[in-house]
């Protein structure tokens, strides 16, 4: 609708696998500003309708349902319901789950739209929870320190709306990994994983730590890039939990990368993972402090990776006590 200003998600919706719309306020009507290609492909082009025009026109008829539906599409306080639609694609109607998600005070609300048959419905909410919940702490932190910066002037709000912004992309590049999947490899063979390990050291802010490489690495069929990824979420949650409850003046961390049999480790010499929660470290949202540091998502994607690799992952203690993370091909048992 021309005139209306309309602030973009945190999430492009494009990058989303199930239909999302996009719905403003304009002149006391809820008018639909935005819609991705998932939703142009299930329901054609809908950008400029009211929403009780296209619920009207979409919607099988049930008036607590539709009402609710036009709540939750408004940002209103509704968040889920559930409603028979009827798509372009097909004959009859297909019931809907209808998610809220975003900010409403931005001046759009978003909406993911997930068949309730479909497959993907799991990942679905892992996006939904990341992307109306992880995102909402680092936004209202930056919010605070830009008020503060306003009024005062002191620099140090200026690190804090930097180390806010360095979050939020973090937790955009997990949700878009989980968005596209990671079963799509580019696989080559005799992949270096002491460059690959090397290279992934090089991106993450690893403070005063150290990276120790082991000789006679073995080298993988793998995705360079895909496993890449998957160092750097290692590197990072060691990094950040590995040091809990250490005091600036002992010794650095060291994160090792080594040889396992046919495949690999990466271990560290920090304070462990408690054996009561390593069968829910890889579960998406699960951290293990409460530093507000981690998405939730880096070690569920760590496992995902593998997953795609046809390895397993398998977490135990390290030599020095602290957490140690093992890689084996399908099939292959870890050394003893």
């Amino acid at each position: 609708m021309a005139g209306t200003p309309e602030t973009p998600p945190a999430i492009p919706p494009d990058a989303l696998p199930v239909p999302v719309v996009g719905v403003t306020r304009a002149d006391g009507e809820a008018v639909i500003t935005t819609v991705n290609d998932a939703f142009l492909t299930r329901f054609g082009d809908a950008e400029g309708m009211t929403v009780a025009a296209w619920l009207a026109a979409t919607a099988a008829p049930t008036a607590t349902a539709t009402a609710e539906a036009a709540a939750t599409l408004r940002g209103a306080d509704i968040v889920e319901t559930t409603l028979r639609l009827t798509p372009e694609t097909e004959d009859g109607p297909t019931r809907y789950r209808l998610q809220a998600i975003g900010r409403p005070d931005t001046g759009v609300a978003y909406t993911l739209l997930t068949d309730r048959g479909s497959a993907c419905r799991v990942e679905v909410d892992r996006l939904a929870s990341v992307i109306s919940h992880d995102l909402r702490n680092p936004l209202d932190v930056a919010d605070a320190h830009l008020q503060a910066a306003r009024e005062t002037g002191a620099t140090e709000h200026f690190d804090q709306l930097a180390a806010a912004h360095d979050r939020m992309a973090r937790i955009i590049q997990d949700v878009l990994t989980l968005a596209r999947g990671e079963d799509a490899l580019n696989t080559v063979a005799a992949v270096d994983i002491a460059d690959v390990a090397a290279d992934a050291w090089a991106t993450v802010d690893t403070e005063n730590a150290s990276l120790s490489i082991g000789e006679a690495l073995p080298t993988l069929s793998a995705d360079a890039d895909r496993l890449q990824r998957l160092f750097e979420n290692l590197f990072r949650n060691a990094v950040e939990h590995g040091t809990k409850n250490r005091t600036t003046d002992e010794t650095p961390l060291t994160v090792t990368v080594g040889r396992d049999g046919d495949g690999f480790f990466v271990a560290d010499d920090g304070v462990g993972i408690p054996s009561d929660d390593r069968e829910q470290i890889f579960e998406s949202g699960y951290v293990c402090d409460d530093n507000g540091l981690g998405t939730g998502l880096g070690l569920t994607i760590v496992e995902e990776i593998a997953d795609a690799h046809e390895w397993t992952v398998s977490v135990t203690d390290s030599a020095a006590g602290g957490a140690r993370f093992e890689f084996h091909p399908r099939g292959e048992s870890s050394p003893t």
